[in-house]
This record gives C-alpha cells, structure tokens and sequence, in this order.
C-alpha cells in the first residue's frame, strides 16, 4: 500500500491560479487532482495517456478539434489517446476537478514542453 496524503502530494502550478497535485498512482495508471480559475483553459494539446476528466466543483469546458462537452459537478468525459483537446473553467468561480490517465504519468508532461 501506498498512501499519498494530500497536503503533501507532489503539487505543480503551470499558471498563476492553476494548481496540480499528484495523487495515488501507479505507472499503469495516475490521477490529478486540479484546480483552476473562472476564465482558465489549458493550451491545445494530446498524449499519449487516456484520460477521464471528472468534475468536482464548478463547470470545465472539454474542448476537441471536433467537439466540446460542459461539464458539472460530478460529470465526466472520456478522451482518447492523442486526442487533442483543452479544459477551460468556463464558471464564473474556481473549478476543482479530477484527471485519471492511463498509462500513468508525471508532471514532466508540462515542464518539458517546449
């Protein structure tokens, strides 16, 4: 067993606002928990890592090259390996929510874009 007590999971803040915690996981699979400001989206982007997108509190837009899905509160989405696509609190408050990935990953997926 391998417990991660939140306040001192591995956290990582990409922008002012936008903060990540690493979550229980394993390389099979990871799960992030994340919060981000009214008006916050991530860049376009994929990877290799399927993810569910839950969220928590608030409202998260999932957009596609394609599609788009509003989420709320204990809603989900599903996205496919290498499927572009950015979150966006799309709220007027904070928006928590829960990303699971599998295969599982670490934060260097943000820090070593370029």
């Amino acid at each position: 067993m391998e417990p991660v007590d939140f306040d001192d999971a591995e956290t990582y803040e990409p922008d002012e606002g936008w903060g990540r915690k690493a979550l229980a996981g394993s390389e099979k699979f990871t799960f992030e928990w994340f919060e981000k400001p009214a008006g916050h989206s991530s860049p376009m982007h994929d990877h290799e890592n399927e993810q569910v997108c839950v969220c928590l509190e608030g409202e998260l837009t999932i957009y596609t090259e394609d599609d788009s899905v509003t989420l709320q509160k204990y809603d989900s989405v599903h996205l496919d390996s290498w499927e572009e696509h950015r979150v966006e609190n799309t709220g007027d408050e904070r928006a928590v929510g829960l990303d699971v990935f599998a295969p599982g990953r670490s934060f260097d997926f943000w820090t070593d874009r370029q």
